[in-house]
């Protein structure tokens, strides 16, 4: 039976060159028989994908298959105005190139012909959206806010009962600049005395 045959390549999934190993011992020259046969697809130096088939054509990857390949496994979260417009805060903005967070990579990436910027930096394991709302705060230039914009609304979502207080306070002190944890604090309601 040749290897091609018994290849086991899942649909929309995403293959580092050293994945192939298991099918072969030369693992190089095995991805490019496999592009050359229409198997898989490069996306960057090293990094292909098996296509799923759709209704009009070949479909790539989900963008988080694509960030589990390229960081071969390695955590991360998708941040940026999806998330941060969603907070109630007032923010609209859009970026065209998904921003990533990450403990391996900080740059741009080109991946399958679409683009990432990569930041390694600090993050929770499971973002919370007290977590979103202080990363909004740290990239409010980039979201087209200002930091005392921002404040006030989040001075009202508050007073709304949007977000935990406590969670937001220290969400901001372990993952926010000095301005980010004043601003907060700020923000939130004082205690009765």
């Amino acid at each position: 039976m040749s290897v091609t045959a018994q290849l086991a390549l899942k649909p929309g999934r995403v293959y580092r060159t050293r994945d192939l190993s298991r099918w072969g011992a030369n693992a190089p020259r095995l991805a490019k028989r496999l592009v050359r046969e229409g198997k898989l697809t490069p996306l960057a130096h090293g990094l292909y994908a098996h296509l799923r088939k759709g209704r009009f054509g070949a479909v790539p990857p989900r963008d988080e298959e694509l960030m589990r390949g390229f960081l071969d496994g390695g955590h991360f979260v998708f941040t940026g105005p999806d998330h941060w417009n969603s907070l109630g805060l007032g923010t609209t903005g859009l970026f065209a190139t998904p921003l990533v967070y990450n403990a391996k990579r900080s740059g741009t990436f080109n991946l399958g012909g679409k683009r990432f910027v990569l930041r390694r930096v600090a993050f929770p394991g499971k973002p919370t959206p007290e977590w979103y709302v202080v990363d909004l705060f740290e990239n409010a230039k980039s979201a087209g806010a200002s930091p005392e914009a921002l404040a006030d609304s989040l001075r009202r979502a508050m007073a709304r009962g949007a977000f935990d207080p406590e969670r937001l306070r220290e969400t901001a002190r372990r993952y926010g600049t000095r301005k980010t944890q004043a601003l907060v604090e700020s923000s939130l309601p004082k205690a009765e005395s």
